[in-house]
């Protein structure tokens, strides 16, 4: 039980209903009532004209789209990224293989990937700008991922780690043997 001693412990006294306050007494108890309604009021302003408006689905035809925040744009540039990571990791591998098996200096390997990581990221520059004009210039629709060149620099960075593996020659040897079998 809660301290006495406090002033919000008290308990409330319960009041018994006197006659003739709070409401007035009635009859049944209820009484159906019809609320008043007056005439409607006369606007104290002239309505805005009708504008014709062509439903185009993307708002105001001519209207310039929303400028979006940076951090809208990094998102959209993250959706679709496992499949280049993935891509990026499998042909780091076949590099990593490929480079081994050469058994001498890594300079060259190294100015290989290096490379090759850059022209992926060139292709993937042309996968979105080409995005950009195709999508949003021409087609007027709004792009929410990078999915389509994400998917465009995996399959070249797949084929690029294949490349590397079939110029491994114990590499290329055992896919000959297991294929045979």
């Amino acid at each position: 039980m809660a301290d006495q001693t406090q002033p919000w412990a008290e308990r409330t006294v319960e009041v018994p209903p006197q006659a003739g306050v709070g409401v007035p007494p009635q009859r049944d108890g209820f009484r159906r009532g019809v609320a008043p309604v007056g005439q409607p009021r006369t606007p104290r302003t002239e309505p805005f004209p009708v504008v014709e408006h062509e439903p185009t689905g993307t708002g105001w035809p001519d209207e310039p789209a929303p400028r979006r925040p940076l951090s809208w744009h990094l998102a959209q540039l993250r959706r679709g990224g496992e499949w280049s990571t993935g891509a990026g990791l499998f042909a780091f591998v076949c590099w990593g293989i490929w480079a081994l098996s050469g058994q001498g200096d890594l300079t060259g390997p190294l100015l290989v990937l290096v490379l090759s990581l850059l022209v992926a990221v060139g292709l993937f520059a042309l996968s979105r700008l080409v995005g950009r004009v195709v999508l949003e210039r021409q087609m007027r629709r709004v792009r929410r991922s990078a999915w389509g060149a994400h998917l465009a620099t995996a399959i070249f960075l797949t084929g690029l780690g294949v490349a590397w593996l079939q110029q491994t020659e114990w590499v290329v040897s055992a896919w000959n043997w297991i294929s045979s079998n």
